[in-house]
């Protein structure tokens, strides 16, 4: 069940707001008074509290960010709250948009929900392509240092926090919360043995929580305005609104934001459609990382229950919008490409599955492809799917098996046609 849904902006309200990025703008615009509310209030009430909002991550796994909150327990250690910055999935852009425009939102709500994990340390890990955004957060960390917002004290409520920025080196495997954590610390930024999860022992060995810049940009919200106002938009099983960044074959490609639980169809209609009149043909819901659905699903709720029943998952929200010109073979090959050049080799699954899968992309392409190695691809797949030591391989095999699933008579056409079909169709092509 989808809850009416208003298109009045929440996480967005002020980036068209004059110097929308400073810290006397966001205190005009109710900037700081969640926190002031929040330190009035016990950090077991704010757990509680985002927990009944039943807010989900948005980082794209979809967690409850309150349960995530209360898996950490007191042992003596730290703990310290993490910030996944490091946007790497291909067609996601949203958390960049966010930093530039409202970097404010993003550390109050990062002082939030580090007094209600009891943390004196908050990291963030921003990615290091991302310049300009990592401008704007240190700036915002400044102001909020001089304000009194960070440091010692907050507010003279006792509690102190203590913000650091780091810039990671562009590897997209540091997306991952655990190879964030060694990247963190100084090692190769490759995925962790689990269990010990990071809510025992995390960051140095210490209790910690990792959560996505969208998901604590929704705190100060929640705090502010309560967790009933919160679930009175999006979808009943992920309440609120999320920012949807749509690309491709789109008359106005951008960052959207909508409640959970819109339609495709809705969010091509505020996007003014598919460019040139054209159809669409396949759409990555989630990032080139979820399984592509078709014009089949055009009216399937975008959260994160819906989206996983159809047999995807909706994860960063990078909608890709692909029309009836596109070749699916050379869109999966594209990924593939990415996917081999990123894997971090650590486990032989995925170093081999995303070596093979750009060798068998490229035959297809040259046109001296095999009908046995569609099968092969699909093969491969099965080897990486639940089997690679971090999520990266499922992300590789997921547009591969996806692909072959919905259009695989566009695979059987390259090896028929010693090609791509459509290089040979410049009306469509063009």
């Amino acid at each position: 069940m989808v809850i009416p849904m208003p298109l009045a902006p929440v996480l967005s309200s002020r980036w068209l707001a004059p110097r929308s990025w400073s810290l006397s703008t966001y205190e005009q615009l109710d900037g700081y008074q969640a926190l002031r509310k929040a330190l009035r209030a016990s950090p077991d009430d704010i757990v509680a509290l985002v927990g009944d909002a039943k807010l989900r991550g948005r980082g794209g796994g979809g967690y409850d960010a309150g349960m995530k909150w209360r898996f950490l327990k007191d042992d003596g250690k730290p703990h310290y709250l993490v910030v996944n910055a490091d946007e790497g999935e291909p067609g996601t852009c949203r958390d960049a948009p966010l930093m530039m425009a409202d970097p404010h939102s993003l550390i109050e709500g990062i002082i939030i929900a580090a007094y209600a994990v009891r943390a004196n340390t908050a990291f963030i890990y921003v990615r290091g392509e991302l310049v300009h955004a990592r401008r704007r957060i240190d700036n915002a960390v400044r102001e909020a240092y001089a304000a009194g917002y960070l440091g010692a004290n907050i507010l003279d409520s006792g509690y102190e926090l203590n913000v650091i920025v780091h810039s990671g080196a562009g590897a997209y495997i540091c997306g991952e919360e655990s190879a964030l954590l060694d990247s963190l610390e100084g090692y190769r930024g490759q995925p962790r043995l689990r269990p010990p999860y990071p809510a025992i022992a995390g960051l140095y060995g210490c209790p910690t929580v990792i959560n996505n810049v969208g998901t604590l940009a929704c705190v100060p919200y929640i705090v502010l305005r309560g967790s009933d106002w919160w679930k009175q938009v999006g979808a009943t099983n992920a309440p609120g609104t999320s920012i949807y960044s749509l690309s491709g074959r789109v008359e106005r490609p951008g960052q959207y934001e909508a409640p959970m639980g819109i339609t495709l169809r809705e969010l091509l209609a505020m996007a003014g459609g598919i460019k040139d009149g054209r159809r669409l043909k396949f759409w990555t819901p989630g990032g080139s990382s979820t399984p592509m659905l078709t014009a089949d699903h055009l009216d399937l709720p975008l959260d994160f229950d819906s989206v996983r029943a159809a047999g995807s998952q909706a994860g960063t929200g990078a909608t890709m919008i692909f029309d009836e010109s596109d070749c699916v073979v050379r869109a999966v090959r594209r990924w593939a490409e990415f996917y081999a050049h990123e894997s971090c080799g650590k486990c032989t699954p995925c170093r081999e599955g995303t070596y093979w899968y750009v060798q068998i992309y490229d035959r297809l392409e040259r046109g001296d492809a095999t009908m046995g190695d569609i099968d092969t691809l699909l093969a491969i797949s099965d080897s990486m799917l639940g089997k690679s030591f971090c999520g990266l391989g499922d992300g590789a095999a997921s547009p591969v098996i996806s692909s072959i699933q919905h259009f695989r008579d566009e695979y059987v056409a390259h090896y028929e046609n010693h090609g791509c079909p459509f290089s040979r169709q410049p009306a469509l092509a063009a």
